[in-house]
C-alpha cells in the first residue's frame, strides 16, 4: 500500500482530478466539466475515493478558480466567495472533502498552486522567491515566498495591477477602452488577455498574423504589467505560461520589452541579459495547475506531520 495524494484542478469551465504520488507518478486523471456544486464536488469525491482505494490517502490539494477565502481564521476559510461563476458563490471546497476522507486539504487558487508546482519540480525550482502567471482569457499571477504562496489582505490579483496606455509601433496612442468590467483600459488583464487582443482587431488571436504590430504592442503591455511584479516582489524567477503566450515569439518580445520597461534601474544580469534564465515558460504547461494541486496536497501533508 503507497501514499498517494489526491489533486484538483477547479477551473471554470473544468475540473481535473488526479491521484499519484506526485505529478510525474498519475496512476488515474479524469476530465470533467463545471457544473453546479451539487454535481461536481461529490464527482470529485468518487473520484480520488475509486482511485485511491488500496493505498494510503495522505492529503488532497485544491487549486482553484477564484475569488476565494484563503484566511483560515475566517468562518467560510476554504470557499469560493463573490465568484460570477453562476451556482458557485459562497461554495465550500476544503469542508466537504474533509468530511469525505479526513485528510489534510491544501487550497489556493489556481495561480498559487501553479506557481508551488513550478517552484517545487518545474521551471522555478531553486528560484524563492518565485512568481508564475498565466496570460489568457484573463491574467492571474502567484508568488511563493519562503516555500509558501503568498497570502495577504487576499490573495494575490496579479491580472489588476495598474498599467500605463501605450502607443502601437507606429507612434498611434491605443484608444482601445479595455474589456475588465472593474477597471476597464486601466488594468493589465483590461489591456493584455487575449480578449482585449481580439477585441482591438475584431478576430480571434490564433487568426493573426505573426507579424501583426498587435503582438508588439502586446509584449509592450506585459512588459509594464511584468515590470511592477519585478520592481513589488523582486522574483528570482517568473514563469509566465497561457493561452496568448504560445505564440511564437511573444515571450522573446516580452523580455526585450521589459528590458526597455526597467531601463537599467534593475542593475541585475537576468534582467539587463537575455533574460532566457528569468521569463520562461512553464514547464508543465496546460497541467499548471493540476501540478500545483499535488504540490498543495504534499505541503499539507508535510505540515500535519510537523
Amino acid at each position: 500500500m503507497g501514499l498517494v495524494f489526491g489533486a484538483i484542478e477547479g477551473g471554470g469551465t473544468k475540473f481535473v482530478v488526479a491521484v499519484g504520488s506526485g505529478p510525474d507518478n498519475i496512476i488515474a486523471r479524469t476530465r470533467m466539466d463545471t457544473r453546479t456544486p451539487d454535481l461536481t464536488i461529490p464527482a470529485c469525491i468518487s473520484f480520488i475515493r475509486e482511485a485511491s482505494a488500496g493505498h494510503a490517502l495522505g492529503a488532497i490539494g485544491v487549486a482553484c478558480f477564484g475569488p476565494i477565502q484563503l484566511d483560515t481564521a475566517a468562518p467560510d476559510y476554504g470557499s469560493v466567495t463573490n465568484t460570477p461563476k453562476p451556482g458557485w458563490a459562497h461554495t465550500p471546497i476544503v469542508g466537504p472533502l474533509q468530511d469525505a476522507f479526513d485528510v489534510p486539504v491544501g487550497f489556493d487558487t489556481d495561480v498559487n498552486g501553479a506557481a508551488l508546482g513550478e517552484w517545487r519540480w518545474g521551471a522555478a525550482q531553486g528560484c524563492d522567491p518565485c512568481v508564475y502567471l498565466t496570460v489568457g482569457t484573463g491574467i492571474g499571477g502567484g508568488a511563493i515566498i519562503n516555500g509558501f504562496p503568498l497570502h495577504g489582505l487576499l490573495h494575490p490579483e496579479m491580472g489588476h495591477i495598474p498599467i500605463p496606455r501605450l502607443t502601437w509601433p507606429n507612434g498611434q496612442m491605443d484608444d482601445y477602452t479595455g474589456f475588465c468590467t472593474y477597471h476597464g483600459a486601466g488594468c493589465f488583464e483590461g489591456m493584455a488577455a487575449g480578449p482585449a487582443i481580439s477585441g482591438r482587431l475584431g478576430q480571434l488571436g490564433e487568426t493573426i498574423p505573426d507579424d501583426h504590430p498587435i503582438w508588439e504592442l502586446e509584449a509592450g503591455y506585459l512588459a509594464a504589467g511584468l515590470a511592477s511584479i519585478v520592481l513589488a516582489l523582486s522574483p528570482r524567477r517568473i514563469v509566465v505560461g497561457g493561452g496568448v503566450m504560445q505564440r511564437s515569439d511573444v515571450l522573446e518580445r516580452t523580455r526585450r520589452r521589459l528590458r526597455e520597461t526597467l531601463a537599467g534601474y534593475v542593475a541585475s544580469p537576468q534582467i539587463t541579459g537575455d533574460q532566457t534564465d528569468y521569463l520562461v515558460a512553464p514547464k508543465y504547461g496546460q497541467d499548471a495547475g493540476l501540478v500545483g494541486a499535488f504540490a498543495l496536497a504534499e505541503t499539507a501533508f508535510t505540515v500535519a506531520k510537523r
